[in-house]
């Protein structure tokens, strides 16, 4: 009998696994997949696996900290990337600006491209996005879940701190304040939908996002994202947690009392254990898992994320072709990530967040395997992930057959006409919302858990312990501290550190080996 059970697979449920199986226990990871990793998945197309989820890999000193509680390091298990440039942004206006991993190069791009006064309103939105990281980071990111009461017992010193995340002005208040330059505007805008949120309601905080991407640094993975998920298992394996693939989870068995029992499979096989790690979707564990005993004290999104439109464009390669980002488009080598603006970007938040449909001049995300990830694709062609926004899916029935061919066909225009796509590319592969909400039950296709529209969205995401329902644990994007590839890990190290504090047994780590707004070192 194992002495904790973990139902999904995915990057936080993993997490767990490493983190408990190195502090002793004996860890079951149960995935319903014929493969784990979640939403961090790969498909298989004319012979080429190609990733399907996270394309971009952020804080990787989380995925080092866990590694090195299983005796080893992330550099050890794959090698990262810091592709040049990083992202290409592209606005209808013909301006093209390149951002790069290293802060001071995106700098003399911003520079070079949309001036000098520019390039001084981005070093100081980075200066303020950096003061929000290293206030934020060690209570909303990196601790356990906040509350209100928690704040208020840290004293007088919890009022400044709060000032200084400036949680009572809006995201786009704090970029209209600091930045002048409208295509600067964009792009930091973007930032909120990196969680899902609107940057028009999300609190100021989430400016944060801007200092880990553009200081910190977005890396690729050598051949591609689903290795970071390849080596987490491997890391948990050797710790001695045992992964069951191909084993979906129907309810969680509970004592007399509501505490936990084990877990009761599909096919009606019963697995015992006194505690239960969750990785699947909060919601769908209060409805679905913990069964006909709903009570639960679970707090659960008001508004979910956003979702996103993906696909897999099969596209010629260009050998030989321009690095520049001055060069016409279809001449131009593809870069790691590239971004097509729209010409109101505003019209895109109001399409997804006033009237909950998709965009109608979506703002397109390309990454380019083969460049960003070093994932090499077919003969002639190479793969290339495209994302547009879009809004999850209604809580009661179902949007209109035709919405997400609409959007398809919204996308491919835009790729064709800015010469990101020719005419003998096409798309070989796609996921919708509505298939995101049947993979992952309870999300409604959500990507990032709940969205952060208001002030108090962090103190409202579910804790990594249910204090109703002893023994069971939440290590999920949906959770603390949200989503994203190292936020779910966080969360599956929030849920083991919990879980080892009931059971009174010590953490492997209970700190972290670097301070939270450390630079990583480069790869």
């Amino acid at each position: 009998m194992p002495d904790v059970v973990v139902v999904g697979g995915g990057v936080g449920g993993l997490a767990a696994a490493i983190e408990l199986a190195a502090a002793g226990e004996r860890v079951l990871v149960l995935e319903a997949a014929d493969r784990p990793g979640g939403k961090a998945g790969t498909v298989t197309l004319d012979g080429v696996e190609v990733d399907t989820g996270p394309s971009v890999l952020t804080l990787p000193h989380v995925f080092d900290e866990l590694c090195a509680l299983a005796g080893t390091r992330l550099r050890d298990e794959l090698a990262l990337r810091a592709p040049e440039p990083a992202f290409r942004y592209l606005w209808p206006d013909g301006v093209a600006l390149d951002v790069h991993v290293a802060r001071e190069a995106t700098l003399a791009s911003v520079e070079h491209t949309l001036g000098a006064g520019a390039a001084r309103e981005l070093a100081g939105f980075l200066r303020y996005a950096e003061r929000l990281w290293s206030t934020a980071a060690p209570a909303f990111v990196y601790g356990d879940a906040p509350s209100l009461g928690r704040l208020v017992a840290r004293g007088p010193g919890v009022v400044r701190e709060l000032v200084r995340i400036d949680p009572l002005r809006s995201l786009a208040g704090a970029i209209r304040a600091r930045v002048r330059e409208p295509h600067l505007r964009t792009l930091l805008l973007r930032y909120a939908t990196y969680n899902g949120s609107d940057a028009r309601r999300a609190p100021a905080t989430l400016g944060c996002i801007a200092h880990v991407e553009l200081a910190l640094g977005g890396y690729g993975v050598e051949g591609g994202m689903y290795e970071l998920v390849r080596a987490l298992v491997r890391v948990a394996e050797r710790a001695g947690a045992t992964l069951r693939l191909g084993a979906p989870v129907a309810r969680i068995l509970r004592h007399a009392d509501g505490s936990v029992r084990g877990v009761a499979l599909v096919g009606g096989e019963h697995i015992l254990a006194p505690r239960v790690v969750s990785n699947a979707d909060p919601a769908h564990l209060a409805t679905a898992l913990l069964g006909e005993r709903p009570r639960h004290g679970l707090r659960l999104p008001r508004t979910p994320s956003t979702s996103g439109y993906t696909a897999i464009l099969k596209a010629a390669r260009r050998p030989g072709g321009a690095t520049s980002a001055a060069a016409p488009v279809a001449a131009q080598a593809r870069v790691a990530h590239t971004v097509l603006v729209p010409g109101d970007y505003g019209a895109e938040l109001s399409d997804l967040f006033d009237r909950d449909a998709p965009p109608a001049d979506p703002t397109v995300y390309l990454c380019a395997a083969e460049a960003c990830h070093g994932r090499r694709g077919w003969a002639d062609h190479e793969p290339v992930f495209v994302m547009a926004n879009a809004p999850a899916e209604p809580a009661t029935g179902a949007r209109d057959e035709a919405t997400w061919p609409a959007l398809r066909e919204r996308v491919m225009r835009r790729l064709l006409a800015s010469g990101l796509a020719g005419d003998g590319d096409e798309l070989v592969w796609e996921r919708t919302p509505a298939d995101l909400a049947l993979r992952f039950p309870g999300s409604r296709g959500a990507l990032y858990g709940a969205a952060s529209n208001d002030r108090s969205a962090a103190f409202r995401r579910p804790a990594n312990a249910v204090a109703a329902i002893p023994g069971l644990f939440v290590a999920s994007g949906g959770a603390h501290p949200g989503g994203g590839l190292p936020l779910a890990a966080l969360s599956g190290r929030a849920a083991a550190r919990a879980l080892l504090a009931s059971a009174r047994r010590p953490s492997a780590s209970l700190t972290t080996t670097r301070h939270p707004h450390e630079e990583p070192t480069s790869p």
